[in-house]
């Protein structure tokens, strides 16, 4: 049988994981992931571990109204969800889409600021305005925060095992950062779903996710591997076309709430 072995949610994009339990789903995906960002304060331009490893050490957990921040050396911060008005609204970039979004205030600013090592702004997105989906998946209501492209990443156990077992070492589920882990299923079983049930919460699974760089830090440390693992293995035997493809990009249908040991069904 199928199951949900794992979630997990980013409250801040590309900050350390929150592991959880349960959790909700709204119409950005699971609540509170992914909802804040770090962007440059000249040019609006978001960071992530790609160019800051030093994100990986930072926690952010999610508590409805707001953010705790904590980083090593930093202490911690609680940030409040800003205001949406003209006076908080700030310009910002995430790969090819521009928008504004509010921003979370100087003291927020001066935290972030601190960790990063430069000017540095703490963003906000409600869901009035989130962006769409890449053309051509989804449907004309599909919306996403501050993810990449898609507002859920799902991969199978199995498929980190059969990675792992090429490697020669353990890899760590969370150098994919996924939100879903599904376990009982072959590796790599993920690829062929289209639909999946879990507890009642439908998702459709839309495109296999390209990995990047971001795999090969490890998330204890914020250190790269020095071999490049685990994407040196991949691109030996899961490159199509230029790209590495792990794990497969999902939208959930509506809002519900899903629990980790939840059956997993795959309808089509």
């Amino acid at each position: 049988m199928l199951h949900l072995s794992a979630l997990y949610r980013y409250p801040l994009k590309s900050c350390m994981a929150e592991p959880l339990q349960q959790a909700a789903f709204d119409e950005l995906g699971m609540t509170g992931d992914r909802r804040w960002m770090l962007v440059d304060e000249g040019s609006g331009r978001f960071y992530t571990q790609r160019v800051l490893p030093q994100m990986s050490q930072l926690s952010v957990l999610w508590n409805g109204d707001g953010v705790t921040l904590s980083a090593p050396g930093l202490g911690s911060l609680d940030v409040r969800v800003p205001l949406d008005s003209e006076e908080t609204l700030r310009g910002v970039t995430l790969w090819r889409d521009s928008f504004r979004v509010p921003d979370a205030g100087e003291e927020a600013a001066r935290w972030v600021s601190a960790l990063v090592g430069k000017p540095t702004r703490l963003v906000h997105v409600p869901a009035a305005r989130a962006r769409w989906l890449p053309s051509g998946y989804g449907t004309v209501e599909d919306r996403v925060g501050f993810a990449d492209g898609f507002p859920l990443l799902l991969i199978g156990q199995s498929s980190l095992d059969d990675v792992s077992q090429k490697v020669g070492r353990p890899m760590e589920m969370l150098r994919f950062r996924p939100n879903l882990v599904v376990s009982g299923s072959e590796a790599f079983a993920e690829d062929g779903w289209k639909r999946i049930r879990i507890g009642d919460l439908h998702m459709r699974v839309l495109t296999p996710c390209s990995r990047c760089i971001m795999t090969t830090i490890d998330p204890a440390t914020g250190e790269r591997s020095a071999d490049r693992e685990p994407m040196t293995t991949l691109k030996t035997y899961r490159e199509r076309e230029g790209n590495v493809w792990f794990g497969q990009n999902v939208v959930a249908d509506g809002a519900g709430v899903v629990e980790v040991g939840m059956e997993v069904e795959v309808l089509e």
